[in-house]
């Protein structure tokens, strides 16, 4: 079984080129939306949790006894939670940043 990097620049990277492709001004975005990029870094999140937990209860219930792929598999969802909760709380920083200008 191969195990995947975690690329933390890849989540942030598809937010950037997101919010930032336009065609010209006032034009609609070229790509995906920002709603849409957010909603696939959400979906990627939910389907390592999901294995994770399919992971940690084969090796629980003996179904599984690769328990290093388990644990890899655990900590890299761990991370992924831990990177995504990071950059909620720059944005949130960002926001309330801008809220404070005054115009």
């Amino acid at each position: 079984m191969a195990i995947g990097a975690i690329n933390p620049d890849q989540m942030i990277s598809s937010l950037s080129r997101a919010a930032g492709k336009t065609t010209g001004a006032g034009a609609k975005p070229a790509g995906k939306g920002f709603g849409e990029a957010i909603t696939d870094a959400v979906k990627q999140l939910n389907d390592l949790q999901h294995q994770a937990d399919t992971a940690a209860f084969e090796v629980a219930t003996g179904q599984s006894e690769d328990l290093h792929s388990a644990l890899v598999t655990v900590e890299e969802a761990s991370l992924a939670m831990e990177l995504s909760i990071q950059v909620r709380n720059k944005l949130i920083e960002s926001y309330q940043e801008i809220m404070r200008m005054q115009v």
